[in-house]
């Protein structure tokens, strides 16, 4: 066994937990408080001084913030989703010959020679209107869900760097953002959980 490439690799730092990747990007697997050739998720987004730091962590706080955006937004969509749903219910409970609105009803009433076609009119919610709306609202939903997932995987790899810094950064943007957009939903989903 050749021990002089073990002792050689010990000297470059290889061995203590950090990764040399070409001298430009040191990607560190212990938790660290060092910035120092520091490339946060791509080669690209590179630490190169304080200000590239602050700016970087400034921008990891927006980030964050956004995931709770897009929960925000997720939950007012299903909710949306919802009421759209009740609304084909709500006409076959009260059998007002598939008319959802009330007030169309009332046109309805006022002109009674008004022709009405339940399977053509986009005011009028019908049978086929509903499969349409299901079949929208699910393929919305799991766009939302598939984006959030992204988001979520994407900040984790932010926590990754083992940076302290960048981390406290990720809480941070995750506090900022439940202030922001939390609309008072429980805290209980964490950012990792998608």
């Amino acid at each position: 066994m050749d021990h002089s490439m073990h002792s050689m690799d010990m000297d470059h730092g290889h061995g203590h937990g950090d990764m040399d990747m070409g001298g430009q990007c040191s990607m560190n697997m212990i938790f660290t408080w060092s910035s120092e050739n520091l490339c946060i998720i791509f080669r690209q987004w590179r630490i190169t001084g304080p200000l590239s730091f602050f700016v970087s962590l400034l921008l990891i706080v927006l980030l964050t913030a956004g995931y709770e955006g897009v929960r925000n937004i997720t939950r007012k969509y299903e909710v949306a989703h919802a009421q759209r749903l009740s609304a084909f219910t709500a006409v076959s409970s009260t059998g007002d010959d598939g008319i959802a609105d009330p007030s169309i009803a009332n046109v309805t009433a006022d002109f009674p020679g008004l022709p009405i076609n339940n399977e053509s009119s986009p005011l009028i919610v019908g049978r086929d209107n509903r499969a349409a709306v299901i079949r929208q609202g699910k393929i919305t939903m799991a766009a939302l869900y598939a984006i959030q997932v992204f988001y979520s995987f994407f900040i984790m790899l932010l926590f990754m760097t083992y940076n302290g810094m960048v981390m406290i950064a990720v809480a941070v943007g995750a506090f900022v953002g439940y202030l922001a957009f939390a609309d008072g939903t429980p805290a209980t989903k964490t950012i990792a959980c998608h």
